[in-house]
């Protein structure tokens, strides 16, 4: 049965002749294109063009375009959809919408150009009213109002759809009230940021005003959570993803406090919260000091990911080359590596708190140069760039690693105090100076 499926699998590969003459007619596009621009540019030197046989020469020249971008939209939409992935990637002209391109998408999308066809073709007929029979207004007008209408119920047909596919369902329980400091749950985590149950991130630095916290309740008051993926849910499935990433604690996005950040702005966590750059196959570095949150956002971001239906892996930079080293004493490292290509996206916690021996400096970077360009790493890393060789021990090992996974990666810096030292000097203000000696 498996031989049969992917036989039947293999089949996709009948549609790629059907693309290839989408290209040829693109070209036909091309070449109409031009003879009209040239039969529009002799007929204005010529001086036997008005401003009406301009305007309808003008666009026709639009209608061509339009068309021929609705082709290359079914052609490589299409393809990247039902037969293979492209692998742009990285490329910097990649279309924007083809990182999240799928089905229904390709559908909307279709129908909106069709409606823009319609009506460069039902402006047409107006521009040359005198010349179009009324039979012909009414019947385009009629026709491109059921174009309108049949792209408006796609467009609401595929919201549902797309919830449907990914098993969603909205998340509508309220939030509960702080938790006891002593249950982990609800207080804070080993790198920063605070549990389930702390303020909003995106409220906590509205919550002090000259330095002065206001009421939780009023902070509270306003909380708006960051959106998530359309489609990202807590589905069965996705607990079970969750649950197999191997996360330390559960974190959300949603509860990050970033009150005790001088950077980063908010609105690029909330971008990152969209998880384009693991459509995108990029990677993501955060780095700060101990407590700033960088374990915080890497396991939230994660959690993100898993709701979004893609698997995840979360391991400290030692638990990762332990890893990779038993793989390589079983002789199994290539099979192990092609393996974690299953992962769209590895979280390698800690880098720098332990510094490598050599053959693991050197199989983490093996780790990265092979899913360069292939999959996400999320990186978090109390050291900058420039001071990697003190982990890696060697600079050359050191430089090769930084380059490739800095290539395709936006680099966070987290500045601030440790949330662990902003307790301690909290409970100093309050009057507790510390056990006696």
């Amino acid at each position: 049965m498996t031989t049969l499926g992917y036989a039947l699998f293999a089949t996709r590969w009948l549609q790629a002749p059907l693309y290839f003459g989408l290209v040829a007619a693109q070209g036909v596009y091309v070449y109409k294109f031009f003879n009209e621009l040239w039969k529009l540019i002799d007929h204005v030197l010529s001086g036997s063009a008005d401003e009406t046989h301009v305007m309808l020469a003008v666009l026709k020249l639009v209608d061509v375009v339009m068309i021929a971008n609705l082709l290359i939209m079914v052609i490589v939409g299409g393809y990247e959809t039902f037969v293979s992935r492209i692998g742009l990637q990285g490329h910097r002209d990649q279309p924007e919408w083809l990182s999240h391109v799928n089905s229904n998408v390709l559908k909307v999308k279709l129908a909106t150009a069709i409606v823009g066809i319609s009506s460069v073709h039902l402006l047409q007929m107006f521009v040359d009213v005198h010349h179009t029979p009324q039979h012909d207004l009414l019947w385009g007008t009629v026709i491109h109002m059921a174009f309108i209408v049949s792209a408006l119920i796609l467009a609401y047909m595929s919201g549902p759809m797309t919830a449907h596919e990914h098993g969603a369902r909205p998340d509508d329980a309220p939030e509960r009230g702080p938790a006891h400091p002593d249950d982990r749950d609800g207080g804070h985590d080993r790198d920063g940021g605070e549990g389930r149950d702390g303020r909003h991130w995106r409220d906590a630095r509205d919550a002090r005003v000259g330095g002065t916290a206001v009421s939780t309740a009023k902070a509270g008051a306003a909380l708006r959570p960051i959106p998530r993926q359309a489609g990202a849910g807590r589905s069965a499935s996705a607990e079970e993803r969750i649950a197999a990433a191997g996360f330390p604690a559960r974190k959300e996005l949603e509860t990050f406090d970033v009150g005790h950040l001088r950077a980063p702005d908010p609105l690029v966590l909330d971008r990152l919260g969209r998880l384009d750059f693991v459509a995108r196959r990029e990677n993501v570095v955060f780095l700060g000091g101990p407590g700033t949150g960088k374990t915080h956002l890497a396991v939230a971001l994660g959690v993100r990911a898993c709701e979004a239906g893609q698997r995840v892996l979360f391991a400290t930079a030692q638990e990762w080359g332990a890893r990779l080293r038993r793989a390589k004493a079983a002789g199994r490292l290539d099979e192990e590596l092609a393996a974690l290509d299953a992962c769209p996206l590895l979280v390698v916690d800690e880098l720098g708190y332990v510094p490598f021996d050599g053959e693991s400096a050197n199989l983490f970077f093996q780790l990265v140069a092979h899913r360069y360009e292939r999959a996400s790493l999320l990186v978090t890393t109390d050291r900058p760039f420039s001071r990697w060789a003190e982990v890696f021990g060697d600079g050359g090992v050191a430089s090769a690693t930084a380059d490739r996974l800095a290539h395709h990666a936006e680099v966070v810096t987290l500045e601030g105090e440790s949330y662990r030292t902003r307790g301690l000097e909290a409970a100093a203000v309050a009057g507790w100076r510390g056990p006696a000696v």
